[in-house]
C-alpha cells in the first residue's frame, strides 16, 4: 500500500526512558522502507520551535538499540503550551511539508501532542507511551518500566548484603509520581519487609506493626521500599517518624533517585519501543491521528490520546498487594 503520508518527525519529550533509542530506530527505518522521508527533532518541543529539525537516514540510527537515554535528546518547553509557541512549530513543520509527528514520552508530552493536534489537524499525530512510571491508559507496560525495575532490584539486591551485615532498617525511595508499580514489584522482587504505596495508605503505626513483627521472629534487618507519591511523605521524613517509635534496627535511608532512569535498556524494553515505533508509523501510513499505540496483552493496540490522558493505567495487581504481607513475614 503506498503511504498517504509523505514526511514524518519523531522527537522525545518529558523523562528520558531507556528503549527510546529503541524506538527511535524503529521508527526511522520503518518509515525509511515504506518510502516516507524521516526526520528527527532534537529537545522535543524545544526543539520544534528552535527548528532544530534533522534529517535521518538508516545510518542515523545505527548502534544505538542497545543506549540508555536518547539520542534525540529531550527538555520540558513551557513556551509550548502557548499559543504562539505551537504556531513557531507549526510553521518550522510546514517549511519541510512534515505531515506525520511522533511523539515519544508521557502524558505532558501527550498533552502537548493532543493540543497541538487539535489546532493544527492537517498534521497527524501519534503517541508512543515512555515514561518509567507506567501511568499511561491503554498499554499494560510503558517504555522503560522494565528496566527501570530491573535497576531498582539490583540495588536493593546490593543494599540488603550491607542491611544484612549491620542489622539495620533501609528505607529505599524509588520513582514513579504517583504510581507505585515499580515500587510494588520492586517490592515483590527484591523481597521487601513493606512497601508504602500512593494507591494504598499505610499508616506509620501499621508499619511499625509490621516491622516489630519482623524483629520478634528474628529478622536480622528490614527493607522498606517508599514510592515517591506517598501521602506520609518521602523517606526520609518516614524513616524520622519510624525511629521515633521502633527503634530496634539502625535506620538508613537510600534514595535511588535518577539512577532508575539510566542503563542500556532490557531486552523486553528494546523489543517492546521496536514493536511500537514500527506500529506508530504504520498508524500515520494508515491515516490515523491522535492515537496512542500501546502494549496489550502480547498485541500493539491503539487508544485515543485523549483517552490515554483522561483514564488512569490500571489498578495495582490484588495478588501482588496480598503478596506484600504475605511473603514478608
Amino acid at each position: 500500500m503506498k503511504p498517504n503520508i509523505k514526511n514524518i518527525a519523531v522527537l522525545t519529550s518529558g523523562g528520558d526512558a531507556p528503549g527510546m533509542n529503541a524506538c527511535i530506530r524503529a521508527v526511522v527505518r520503518t518509515g525509511i522502507y515504506n518510502g516516507i522521508n524521516m526526520f528527527g527533532v532534537t529537545q522535543g518541543y524545544q526543539g520544534l520551535i528552535n527548528d532544530s529539525i534533522i534529517p535521518m537516514g538508516a545510518r542515523s540510527v545505527s548502534n544505538i538499540i542497545h543506549l540508555g537515554g536518547t539520542i534525540l535528546k529531550t527538555a520540558r518547553c513551557l513556551e509550548f503550551k502557548t499559543e504562539e509557541g505551537m504556531e513557531i512549530a507549526y510553521k518550522n513543520l510546514k517549511s519541510r511539508d512534515i505531515d506525520g509527528l511522533i511523539v515519544i514520552g508521557g502524558d505532558g508530552t501527550f498533552t502537548g501532542a493532543r493540543n497541538f493536534s487539535k489546532k493544527y489537524n492537517d498534521i497527524k499525530v501519534i503517541g508512543i507511551p515512555g515514561t518509567i512510571d507506567n501511568d499511561l491508559y491503554g498499554s499494560d507496560f510503558t517504555l522503560g518500566y522494565d528496566t527501570a525495575i530491573n535497576t531498582v532490584i539490583e540495588a536493593i539486591d546490593k543494599i540488603r548484603d550491607t542491611a544484612d551485615s549491620h542489622d539495620r532498617l533501609f528505607f529505599i525511595e524509588v520513582m514513579g509520581r504517583d504510581s507505585g508499580c515499580i515500587a510494588l514489584r520492586s517490592a515483590i522482587a527484591s523481597g521487601a519487609e513493606a512497601v508504602l504505596l500512593p494507591e494504598r495508605f499505610t499508616s506509620i503505626d501499621e508499619l511499625v506493626t509490621q516491622l516489630a513483627l519482623g524483629a520478634s521472629t528474628k529478622k536480622s534487618s528490614s527493607i522498606v521500599i517508599v514510592s515517591e507519591g506517598h501521602k506520609a511523605g518521602g523517606a526520609y521524613d518516614i524513616a524520622k517518624q519510624v525511629k521515633e517509635r521502633f527503634n530496634h534496627y539502625d535506620t538508613k535511608v537510600t534514595i535511588l533517585g535518577h539512577l532508575q532512569r539510566g542503563g542500556s535498556p532490557s531486552s523486553f524494553d528494546r523489543i517492546l519501543g521496536s514493536r511500537l515505533g514500527f506500529a506508530a508509523v504504520n498508524e500515520l501510513i494508515k491515516g490515523n491521528t491522535r492515537e496512542m499505540v500501546g502494549l496489550r496483552g502480547n498485541e500493539i493496540k491503539t487508544v485515543k490520546i485523549e483517552d490515554a490522558l483522561n483514564n488512569h493505567n490500571f489498578k495495582l495487581e490484588g495478588d501482588l498487594l496480598e503478596m506484600t504481607k504475605v511473603l514478608s513475614i
